[in-house]
């Protein structure tokens, strides 16, 4: 599941659950919700979030990618050291700023 949520210090996207072809329906809106907000700061919570494809790797990167085209930051909180390193190997971690103190 994905919850897209905004505020005034910003908006938050909550994925729980498995982020994968599952969600593929759901991913998209989020993502057109997202790119309507216009918010520079957009925090990605995957604290619930239990498993991550290759497909959900791409959403996030695309996510993140979109944010940064309009100068804002994306915060991922919560990301597991198996997260990180698919991140990482695309070669897409510098794209997000790691929230190292957020303890799920």
């Amino acid at each position: 599941m994905i919850d897209v949520s905004a505020s005034v210090s910003g908006a938050l996207v909550t994925v729980t659950g498995d982020l994968d072809l599952s969600v593929s329906d759901s991913a998209p809106a989020a993502l057109r919700q997202v790119s309507h907000l216009e918010h520079d700061r957009l925090v990605l919570d995957v604290c619930g979030m239990g498993f991550m494809d290759s497909s959900g790797a791409t959403w996030l990167i695309t996510l993140a990618d979109e944010v940064g085209r309009r100068g804002g930051t994306t915060v991922l909180r919560g990301a597991s050291a198996r997260d990180l390193f698919v991140l990482k190997v695309a070669g897409a971690l510098d794209l997000f700023e790691i929230d190292t103190a957020h303890r799920c």
